[in-house]
C-alpha cells in the first residue's frame, strides 16, 4: 500500500521543494558557502532550465501534485527544484569536505 504523499494537494511539490531548500540554505550557511553555491547555480540553470523544458514537453514525464502555474514554459516547481537540487549538492559536499570560509553571504 503507497502512502498518502498528497497532503498539501496541489502545493505538495512546492511544499516539498521549500522544505528541501530551506535545509539546503541552512547546510550552506553552515559551510559558509552561500556566494559560491550562487554562482555554481546560476551557471548551472540555463541547462536544467532547456533540460526541464524539453523533457516536460516530450511527455518524458508529468507532474501531478503542483500548483499549475508556469512561468517561461515550465512549472514554477521546476524552476525552484533545478536550484534546490544543484545548491544541495554543493551544500552536502562543503559541509563533508569544504573548509569553512568566512562567507556568511
Amino acid at each position: 500500500m503507497k502512502p498518502n504523499i498528497a497532503v498539501f494537494g496541489k502545493y505538495t511539490y512546492l511544499a516539498t521543494i521549500v522544505l528541501w531548500g530551506a535545509i539546503t540554505v541552512a547546510l550552506l550557511r553552515r559551510a559558509g558557502a552561500l556566494r559560491k553555491a550562487t554562482v555554481s547555480v546560476l551557471a548551472i540553470y540555463p541547462v536544467a532550465y532547456i533540460w526541464d523544458w524539453y523533457t516536460l514537453d516530450v511527455g518524458i514525464f508529468e507532474i501531478k501534485l503542483r500548483t499549475g502555474i508556469e512561468v517561461a514554459g515550465i512549472p514554477l516547481e521546476e524552476h525552484l527544484f533545478a536550484v534546490v537540487v544543484p545548491a544541495l549538492v554543493i551544500a552536502i559536499h562543503e559541509n563533508v569536505h569544504g573548509t569553512r570560509a568566512d562567507d556568511s553571504g
